[in-house]
């Protein structure tokens, strides 16, 4: 099948229309997704200032709406749960840490994460998820510099815990 001259026009002609209508579409798009993207960032910006000057209420509505937006950013999932946890709902603040730690298991190798997941864990009683964090850090062995004492508060949290269930065995007897 040979193609003559105006044929070979048209579909010349027709693939260029397709590629600059396919430009200008994701052109489109792209900066739909920009807006969306500094809007979010912008938010998440208030909510990490506000909470850094003390304003958890404000900090944490700042947060919702992110995390409304964008639900499985691990980032504002985990500036929620620490937001959270200074506002004092440390069972909020642990679904959270849960969600920051599906979204990257590689947090497991974070002793900062680590030992924050732990703490928010033993504030929102789940005692038993703590431990085996709190296990964990132990037998990696961390000795972060921004955490000088990070093994000591390890076992301080770890003694903690075990006093908690001694307390929660003696009242159930």
């Amino acid at each position: 099948m040979t193609f003559t001259e105006p044929i070979r026009k048209y579909i010349l002609s027709g693939l260029v229309a397709f590629v600059v209508i396919g430009l200008i579409v994701a052109n489109v798009m792209a900066s739909k997704q920009d807006d969306k993207f500094k809007t979010n960032d912008l938010l998440y910006n208030q909510a990490i200032q506000l909470q850094s000057t003390g304003d958890l209420a404000g900090s944490e509505d700042s947060i919702k709406k992110v995390l409304s937006r964008e639900p499985n950013s691990e980032n504002a999932n985990y500036v929620a749960a620490l937001i959270t946890a200074q506002n004092g709902d440390m069972k909020k603040a642990a679904i959270h840490m849960q969600k920051t730690l599906d979204l990257n298991p590689y947090n497991v190798e974070n002793p900062t994460f680590m030992i924050q997941l732990a703490e928010i864990f033993v504030g929102a009683e789940r005692l038993e998820d703590a431990k085996t964090v709190l296990l964990r850090c132990q037998e990696s062995g961390w000795a972060p510099e921004d955490i000088p004492n990070y093994q000591e508060h390890v076992a301080t949290l770890l003694a903690q815990i075990e006093n908690l269930q001694l307390k929660e065995g003696t009242n159930n007897e």
